[in-house]
């Protein structure tokens, strides 16, 4: 195991002035947030608001301005953006459980694989670790990706990302692809995993149920702009200031009584 995961206990996050642009497009716009050490922070906002974007830029998969930086307790050195270390302390679960799977890599090489990458030792206990904190055995080793169900996809993706050890976990919409009585289970699992390893979520979603559920402050975003920052209890009890936020309320609660009725 390498010095800093060693060292480094439960960290956050910082972002500063984070701009994102593809070309004339700005897709995020200066945005500013701060995640404390073990803390679970949601993103929400209508399609297109950039939540996805802003997850892309920490982990280095979307160009970027501004500042990303680690937080901890001041008694470590923590990695900077882009290094590999960072990229292991930090991890991200897609949205689509069946499109992040190689489809031709069996469950053991898809896990296997960034423990090459990082240079991890014990692959085969890593690996069987792993398959079982996300409440799979090792009999689900040698699958292929559509040999299993979406919730079984998404438990894979999940121990990919845990495998590295990481503190912080990115999550983009993890279950908005799954069936409701799915969704229910993935996300048990992921608030019992960041219990048990005292991980630091930062989590997208368009469900305000879901990160009401399972984060305590949240980001409201539109068009790449951040409207209002708030906890999760003043969201649970209608305590909103921006008219956009209180749509947002509005649209979910609307949506969810047509799901009723049908």
């Amino acid at each position: 195991m390498s010095a800093v995961t060693s060292t480094v206990k439960t960290v956050g996050l910082e972002v500063q002035s984070l701009r994102v642009a593809f070309g004339d497009f700005v897709a995020v716009a200066d945005t500013s947030f701060r995640v404390q050490p073990g803390e679970s922070f949601g993103i929400v906002g209508e399609s297109g608001s950039g939540k996805s974007t802003v997850l892309r830029a920490i982990c280095g998969l979307a160009p970027k301005m501004g500042n990303v930086k680690l937080l901890g307790d001041g008694r470590e050195t923590l990695p900077l953006p882009g290094s590999k270390p960072f990229r292991r302390l930090v991890q991200m679960v897609f949205q689509d459980p069946y499109g992040s799977l190689h489809p031709r890599h069996t469950v053991d090489k898809i896990l296997a694989e960034p423990l090459t990458i990082h240079g991890m030792n014990d692959e085969q206990g890593r690996i069987e670790r792993a398959l079982d904190e996300v409440g799979l055995g090792s009999g689900f080793r040698f699958r292929y990706p559509h040999q299993l169900s979406g919730g079984q996809r998404q438990r894979i993706a999940v121990a990919r990302a845990l495998i590295l050890e990481p503190q912080i976990l990115l999550l983009d919409e993890p279950t908005s692809a799954l069936d409701a009585s799915v969704q229910a289970e993935v996300l048990n699992l992921l608030e019992d995993l960041r219990a048990r390893r005292g991980l630091t979520f930062i989590m997208v979603s368009h469900d305000l149920a879901v990160v009401t559920h399972l984060c305590e402050r949240l980001m409201v975003m539109q068009r790449g702009k951040t409207v209002e920052l708030l906890s999760s209890s003043d969201l649970a009890a209608n305590r909103v200031q921006d008219p956009y936020t209180h749509n947002l309320m509005q649209a979910s609660a609307g949506f969810r009584r047509a799901c009723l009725r049908a």
